[in-house]
């Protein structure tokens, strides 16, 4: 990547938008619009964005700021981990990119755009932006059942379903390390959060929860970073201890 570093020692686009390195050609960002995590993968051939923000708006900027981060290089790549509007909602801003999500997460979308909408304005999204994003929604033109590898050029990728948990079509991205010193990352999309509790909703699957989360420990395994929906990159620890406390609070094994 092509960029900058802040104070504190993390690369920015220069335009005041703060991106965590996490590995060699893999970053991150927390957005102000519910803490959502945007990832990015850089590779020799191919630029892959794991979810788009909650608006146009926000995927507008998010593009502009990959390409300032990548020398001018635009997203061809797209990885929707689930589909609640925080994650989905700018993706319709990457005209040519190649949409990636879950088998079931079209049908997802389909149905639930207007429900999507609402829940996005009363969590504070703009109505106007809201309804704009809802009415160019962009659904994946890459179903994925179980697992599919991409190759980015030098920067293999997997995408992996884990199990329902969060949702029914939840979709997390392994990104191995470059080198054996390097981290592997796993952007587990909200199948884990650290800046609050594990929200459920009807889509949610609560029992199956737990058993995603020991995929995902098998998938990274106790040396990867994980890097939950919302809040701080994680330890396999944190997983760990997450996945017993949804346990106990679902009643499950």
């Amino acid at each position: 990547m092509h960029d900058a570093e802040s104070t504190d020692g993390r690369p920015t686009d220069g335009a005041g938008s703060a991106w965590e390195q996490l590995a060699p050609g893999v970053a991150r960002r927390r957005l102000p619009h519910l803490d959502v995590t945007i990832g990015l993968v850089v590779g020799a051939r191919g630029v892959l964005l794991v979810d788009t923000g909650s608006t146009l708006r926000e995927g507008e900027e998010l593009r502009a700021q990959v390409a300032a981060l990548t020398g001018g290089r635009d997203v061809t790549h797209i990885v929707l981990t689930h589909g609640h509007f925080d994650h989905v909602f700018g993706a319709a801003a990457f005209e040519g990119a190649e949409i990636y999500g879950h088998q079931r997460l079209g049908g997802y979308l389909a149905a639930q755009r207007e429900a999507q909408r609402a829940v996005a304005v009363e969590l504070g999204t703009d109505p106007d932006e809201a309804a704009r994003a809802a009415s160019a929604l962009a659904r994946p033109s890459h179903p994925v059942t179980r697992e599919l590898g991409l190759d980015l050029g030098e920067r293999p990728v997997r995408l992996v379903h884990p199990g329902p948990g969060h949702t029914a079509h939840d979709l997390a991205v392994l990104v191995p390390g470059a080198s054996p010193s390097d981290p592997a990352v796993v952007f587990c999309g909200d199948l884990v959060e650290e800046s609050g509790e594990p929200q459920t909703d009807a889509a949610s699957v609560p029992h199956a929860w737990p058993a995603a989360l020991d995929a995902l420990l098998l998938l990274g395994g106790e040396t990867a970073r994980y890097v939950p929906g919302h809040g701080a990159v994680v330890d396999a620890r944190f997983v760990r201890a997450q996945r017993e406390a949804l346990a106990a609070r679902f009643g499950t094994a």
